[in-house]
């Protein structure tokens, strides 16, 4: 605080499973945290569980039970985080620094009933607001909050992300930092084209875009939170000290930059195509087959409708892998006896402000892949994105086909 008693700048940083692992790697995120202090900031810190611990827990939860309900899976993964922020809290005070713990209760998050996939509608940041005046450090537990019934709720996967942009949002921080194992978002995954180019700004959309293509640096909710509030993000090393990357609003980024045709490319492996055969070409049928799987939660991705014979039409559709086992249970519960399971499917997407302006990127993308013998069984397109599906074998020479063939890596 200043000489007031008014609260200093604020800024949040977040740090994923991968920064806080094991002791070292927390006291050193100490040290980062202590060090943006000095820089006369109040720091608010969230935090995911240390490495592998989720997957850990959802092994010992298959040790019990074949089928374990989602709440008591939200009750035992959201213990993960909780020891992670009292591990960093321990570390900062050894280091001489005020700091208090706080799980998504009492940080006063408050979200709706989807276990394990929850959507936070609320944070009442008294609690946050009355640490920091007493000038301590706020380390938060990511990934959950609480309900109206009082249960303990989990953001589903990624969920640090969103719980770190919701409370910047809710203290109207300066900015909100994610930390993680790379300097930033690339024009593509570097494990597959060594080429890939660090992108030092992107606008909230295509960034939004790329998370929900396939890039695996930011979850999705988080983007759309932070694009709805305004809340300017820093992807970021915990690893170095190097400039990551800039997310914010389109037009800061245009006073600054011209916009490249194509800024990335994104594959996701985590797909199956479902086709429903024997369909009444009625309307309504639809909206009733799709209404189901949103009741369910289970979103899908990319649809497409085959022309009705005879009155009797097929859907084909893609939904994330996890998502199968559920909606196996919907299409048995509406009476689709005919359907067929593919897993062996990937989607390649390209992403790009610059698109909006420049025709024929969506001809030059089909003439890339068809010159690799690469077919598309689907197509999805968005004023900046462009997505097709092909077969999984098929999508590391797609991305670098791609990623060459539109000149990225210049």
């Amino acid at each position: 605080m200043d000489k007031m008693g008014k609260l200093k700048d604020i800024v949040v940083m977040k740090f994923g499973g991968s920064s806080v692992a094991d002791a070292d790697k927390i006291r050193k995120v100490a040290d980062r945290v202590i060090e943006f202090t000095g820089e006369g900031k109040q720091v608010v810190v969230t935090v995911s569980a240390m490495g592998d611990t989720t997957d850990r827990l959802i092994e010992l939860a298959g040790s019990v039970s074949s089928d374990p309900s989602r709440r008591e899976m939200d009750m035992l993964l959201s213990t993960g985080e909780q020891v992670s922020i009292a591990m960093l809290s321990l570390a900062l005070q050894e280091k001489g620094r005020g700091c208090v713990s706080l799980t998504g209760i009492q940080a006063g998050i408050f979200t709706d009933d989807a276990y394990s996939d929850a959507k936070i509608l609320n944070i009442r940041p008294e609690r946050i607001f009355k640490e920091l005046k007493k000038g301590n450090i706020v380390v938060i537990a990511g990934f959950q909050g609480v309900n109206s019934e009082g249960d303990i709720t989990t953001l589903g996967r990624g969920g640090s992300d969103t719980t770190a942009v919701a409370i910047a949002a809710a203290l109207k921080a300066e900015y909100c930092e994610i930390y993680t194992d790379v300097d930033g978002v690339y024009s593509t995954d570097p494990n597959i084209v060594q080429k890939a180019v660090k992108l030092n700004a992107l606008s909230y959309n295509e960034m939004l875009e790329l998370a929900s293509s396939g890039a695996r640096v930011l979850h999705l909710r988080a983007v759309e939170f932070a694009k709805k509030h305004n809340v300017v993000l820093h992807v970021r090393s915990s690893f170095n000290k190097n400039e990551g990357t800039w997310v914010m609003d389109e037009k800061a980024i245009e006073e600054k930059m011209e916009r490249p045709l194509i800024t990335g490319v994104t594959s996701d492996t985590n797909q199956v195509k479902i086709s429903v055969f024997g369909l009444a070409d009625r309307p309504g049928v639809a909206a009733d087959l799709f209404g189901k799987f949103a009741e369910n939660n289970i979103n899908i991705d990319l649809i497409v409708q085959n022309v009705s014979e005879k009155g009797i039409a097929a859907i084909s559709f893609t939904i994330k892998n996890e998502d199968l086992s559920l909606a196996r249970k919907v299409l048995e519960v509406l009476g689709s006896e005919s359907i067929a399971v593919d897993p062996d499917i990937a989607k390649v997407s390209i992403v790009g402000a610059g698109m909006q302006t420049h025709p024929g990127v969506a001809s030059r993308m089909f003439r890339i892949l068809a010159d690799r013998d690469i077919n598309i069984e689907m197509i999805s397109t968005s004023p900046i994105r462009i997505s097709c599906v092909i077969r999984k074998p098929r999508v590391r020479d797609a991305v670098k086909a791609l990623h060459s063939g539109f000149d990225i890596e210049e």
